[in-house]
């Protein structure tokens, strides 16, 4: 389940933390955005359950979505041990999403 990330400070320690954590960055406006999450939240889930779930909405936290270089709506960017691993923007595939996190998943968990 996503949690929604209400500042920068609460995203920096939530990297520090979690071992996985998957930011979803979207925008209120961004229809393939309402469309992609919940296929993202059924794949970590199913296959991916060590990763936490974080969303931001880069519209109502611009500074945050700046401080991560996310310029465009859909952008996932999965963390491990608090360092950026796999990036993707726009046109997002969910199998390319699985199998590039399951290469290093297997290999941290």
């Amino acid at each position: 389940m996503f949690v929604e990330v209400s500042s920068y400070d609460e995203f920096v320690k939530l990297k520090e933390k979690e071992s996985g954590l998957l930011a979803y960055f979207s925008t209120d406006v961004c229809n393939v955005c309402k469309v992609l999450k919940p296929k993202v939240e059924e794949l970590i889930q199913t296959e991916f359950p060590k990763i936490k779930l974080t969303y931001i909405k880069s519209d109502k936290l611009p500074e945050l979505a700046a401080q991560n270089s996310v310029f465009a709506a859909p952008t996932i960017v999965v963390y491990f041990d608090g360092r950026e691993y796999i990036r993707k923007s726009r046109a997002i595939g969910i199998g390319e999403l699985k199998q590039e996190i399951e290469r290093i998943y297997n290999m941290i968990f």
